[in-house]
């Protein structure tokens, strides 16, 4: 299977050409964001405020690195279970949200408001933190430092390996791994 390789921030033209089951080289940046910093997100845009990060056209991976070891830009930084964000996530790709990063499975409002919106959901694999900390290239801060490791974090990343779960078509890796292996 060819790996695609594509950069952030995202467009619709590269969304189109994903499709669910694809293997992806994620590079650029994207931003970590766990369940307290998405509660606090809606707290700000209920507030009428602005989020801390401009999110047009970028990727949250929901995800809580722990901190760097001497020599190194980051700890391990693996994926959490992303349905714990799936009631924060809709509004969010109404926002202009084009990706998200996490594992398991997405709720049919999550689905939907992916094709909607023309978003994808990729998957990293669990249990895999110190690899993935390796394609971590520079990591800044940049909202809720008190939060510790769930603050909100700007990660630089290069050939990050992902799958595609999620695509604007509908498709849902989880389903179609299943039929396959019944085959």
């Amino acid at each position: 299977m060819e790996i695609k390789r594509i950069t952030t921030p995202l467009d619709d033209e590269v969304i189109k050409e994903l499709k669910a089951g694809e293997k992806v080289f994620l590079s650029g940046y994207i931003y970590t964001a766990r369940d307290t910093a998405h509660k606090r997100f809606m707290e700000v845009l209920d507030a009428g405020k602005e989020l801390p990060f401009n999110i047009i056209d970028q990727i949250i991976y929901y995800c809580g690195p722990s901190p760097a070891p001497p020599g190194k830009v980051i700890g391990a930084c693996g994926p959490t279970t992303s349905s714990r964000m799936d009631s924060y996530t809709p509004r969010l790709l109404t926002l202009g949200l084009k990706g998200m990063i996490g594992k398991g499975k997405r709720s049919p409002a999550v689905k939907d408001a992916i094709k909607q919106y023309k978003a994808v959901y990729f998957g990293a694999t669990g249990g895999a933190g110190a690899l993935l900390s390796q394609c971590v290239v520079s990591s800044e801060i940049v909202a809720y430092e008190d939060l510790g490791p769930e603050a909100v974090v700007k990660l630089e990343v290069r050939n990050m390996p992902l799958f595609v779960i999620n695509d604007i078509y509908g498709n849902d890796l989880y389903e179609t791994g299943m039929e396959q292996y019944r085959k």
